[in-house]
């Protein structure tokens, strides 16, 4: 991430909210970091005693240049190899984590369409009143109070009923790792839901599940056939919080890694598996093994 930081520029100001809206409407740490960058020319080019808003004018910049962004993204997304995961953002939480938002809800916000997201985003997040949601959007606020409203239904129904408290999530990744490296089937059983999920996105790069596993008996069978393949390879970095949710970092035969549950009545429902170089270049000196 820029460091830079300069509170008397509008711009520089303004950073860290344009960094936390262009990940939130792209899912990805890179393609965020250029749409401010893009963004940053624009203002050089603007006469600045013009702009009675500063924050407003930015916001609008980057929310319409992520727009335009989202076209190429989603033509992308149709050739993706695999399951797609948004870039992870571990703990400790940084300008991109201020908003709170998990890893559940950014993929229900992949579900939206881009003037629903962007409207959603603005509205709900980054408190913009609906007026200046409205001239970004060009759309009038009738318009865009019903684009927010059908968001907000689709992204309410994947808020987690029953929220995870930081020690159980801790408790739970950690009962996680040890059972899949030691083999203790028995002791996986009981932290898995009888429908987890587990998603595995490596891109096409590195060795991922090209297929989401669904159920039980198949996440047991999986994790057996990987011990007696590999044996326990996998070394912790770090435990760590994921967009929100409990996990952890790790090397698995020399692939770096981001592991994250999302939790529901004490036991893992969903297993987030970021594999993919691209998607964690950010994160990719942060860490040192754990003995």
């Amino acid at each position: 991430m820029d460091t830079q930081s300069d509170p008397s520029d509008p711009f520089e100001a303004q950073r860290p909210r344009m960094l936390r809206l262009a990940y939130r409407m792209l899912s990805s740490v890179a393609e965020a970091e250029d749409v401010v960058q893009d963004a940053w020319l624009r203002w050089q080019r603007t006469d600045v005693s013009q702009v009675e808003n500063a924050p407003a004018f930015l916001s609008r910049i980057v929310t319409r240049l992520c727009l335009d962004a989202m076209k190429s993204a989603r033509v992308r997304r149709e050739t993706y190899i695999g399951s797609w995961l948004p870039d992870p953002l571990p703990d400790p939480d940084d300008a991109l984590r201020a908003d709170n938002l998990t890893l559940t809800l950014m993929l229900a916000l992949e579900r939206l369409s881009p003037l629903e997201r962007a409207a959603f985003l603005l509205h709900d997040v980054f408190d913009t009143p609906m007026d200046e949601i409205a001239a970004t959007l060009n759309r009038d606020v009738a318009a865009v109070r019903q684009l927010a409203s059908r968001a907000r239904r689709n992204v309410q129904s994947q808020t987690p009923r029953y929220p995870v408290a930081r020690a159980e999530g801790d408790r739970i990744a950690m009962a996680f790792f040890d059972a899949t490296r030691s083999g203790n089937m028995a002791a996986l059983q009981a932290i898995l839901a009888e429908g987890v999920q587990i998603i595995s996105d490596g891109g096409g790069k590195v060795r991922a599940f090209p297929k989401v596993i669904i159920g039980l008996d198949k996440a047991l069978r999986l994790y057996a056939g990987l011990l007696r393949k590999y044996g326990d390879s996998e070394v912790m970095l770090r435990p760590a919080w994921i967009d929100g949710l409990p996990g952890y970092l790790s090397m698995h035969n020399g692939t770096r890694q981001t592991t994250a549950f999302e939790i529901e009545r004490g036991r893992i429902k969903a297993i987030y598996k970021t594999r993919n170089p691209e998607k964690l270049a950010h994160i990719a000196g942060t860490c040192s093994v754990l003995h």
